[in-house]
């Protein structure tokens, strides 16, 4: 399993520290997650945080983008060092154009669902998108509850997945911890996001290694 933790949930008043913990700890990605108070109910970071934290985070960034007209951001999330650049289907007019871009551009492409879109709709885009993120709450906040058909939906973008011969890799986020990431396991996932479970722990690495084990 692969593990990227998220950056919602560190210390903002000082993320030095938490960044250096992810850089020696083993995980696999940092994912971060820019909020416009627009798409989602709430403001997050923008580029500048990004700039900064790409400027000492070792692990490849995984951003992830709950803003709407994602389009007009794609040179600027590259030039903050992002590895991928994930968007959401429900803020995309035109995927295919976006994802195409993305790839343009050099990162790698990411697409979100939402809890209530169906996996189905990635149908005609799964075969040229390199991972797709499954939300596990409503996006917007960090600490929300699991929700549960989160399993099944894994389990049905897994079969997609193979029935397509796609590459894509499978990422959920929300909710995630050693109980509902053994689950999501299971059913297919290949990354666990993880906030509060990772950085509210008296030994965030140890958490990591858990989740890496699954």
């Amino acid at each position: 399993m692969k593990v990227s933790p998220s950056l919602l949930s560190a210390n903002f008043a000082n993320l030095t520290p938490d960044i250096e913990m992810i850089n020696s700890s083993d995980a696999d990605y940092l994912h971060i997650d820019v909020m416009d108070g627009v798409f989602v109910p709430n403001i997050s970071f923008g580029f500048p945080v990004m700039d900064a934290v790409s400027k000492i985070c070792e692990k490849p960034l995984d951003v992830h983008l709950m803003i709407v007209e994602p389009d007009k951001w794609i040179s600027q999330v590259r030039d903050s060092g992002a590895w991928l650049m994930n968007v959401h289907y429900e803020a995309c007019t035109h995927l295919n154009s976006t994802v195409a871009r993305i790839h343009q551009a050099g990162m790698k492409a990411g697409v979100t669902l939402n809890p209530s879109t169906p996996v189905s709709l990635l149908e005609d885009i799964i075969q040229d998108v390199d991972l797709v993120l499954l939300m596990s709450v409503n996006p917007g906040f960090g600490g929300q509850p699991f929700i549960r058909n989160t399993i099944k939906k894994t389990g049905d973008l897994r079969r997609l997945i193979e029935r397509s011969g796609s590459k894509a890799l499978i990422e959920v986020d929300g909710g995630v911890n050693d109980k509902t990431g053994k689950e999501l396991a299971e059913a297919g996932a290949d990354i666990l996001v993880a906030g509060s479970y990772i950085f509210g722990a008296p030994d965030p690495k140890e958490r990591i290694r858990l989740l890496k084990n699954l």
